[in-house]
């Protein structure tokens, strides 16, 4: 497991853009994604996979307000945890299983990357903490997950890139509604 004493987090932004870009590599971290499928029609996303989802989530990094969250080991970015307002996921208003359970305003944790050499370390529970403090701090009520919970402890961790819900349970995170057996929309309250 990283040494939390080493474990740094920050804001994405235009400052440490490169950084995310060196996390995420040619591919955008999966297929030209740059964590953009949750922001995006269908269509849009897949016009513009690769290139330009990667232009889509800079542009957001330079607007002043941060998409997410980096995970460094010392200088070197090791992991991402996408954080905002769920109003800027159209994409899960539209899912049949993801859709709002009511009308409160939540901020929403749609992804998780984390870099190969530090996968099943524990990394993903230090993100979910360092991205629920950032929420908070700008004044986030409800942070809401939409984990997966596999049949089996075998699920390959490039599918488990919305995060698994044993480790939103571990962060205090509690089932609201599960409409599919592998998908629970999982919840946490900041107390004041």
């Amino acid at each position: 497991m990283p040494d939390s004493r080493q474990l740094v987090f920050r804001p994405l932004n235009e400052d440490n853009w490169k950084d995310f870009e060196q996390l995420f590599g040619d591919r955008g971290a999966a297929g030209g994604c740059w964590c953009m499928l949750w922001r995006k029609k269908p269509g849009e996303f897949k016009e513009h996979k690769g290139n330009g989802n990667r232009k889509s989530m800079h542009h957001l990094a330079r607007s002043g307000r941060a998409p997410g969250i980096l995970a460094y080991e010392g200088d070197t970015p090791v992991g991402w945890c996408a954080i905002a307002p769920r109003e800027e996921y159209p994409a899960l208003s539209r899912s049949r299983v993801l859709k709002p359970i009511d009308d409160q305003p939540v901020w929403s944790v749609s992804c998780f990357f984390i870099d190969k050499s530090h996968r099943k370390m524990g990394l993903s529970a230090k993100l979910l903490e360092a991205a629920v403090d950032y929420a908070k701090a700008r004044g986030a009520k409800i942070i809401e997950g939409y984990p997966i919970e596999p049949d089996n402890n075998n699920y390959p961790a490039v599918y488990a890139w919305v995060g698994l819900a044993k480790t939103f349970r571990k962060a205090k995170f509690k089932e609201c509604i599960r409409r599919s057996p592998t998908r629970p929309i999982m919840r946490r309250e900041i107390k004041s």
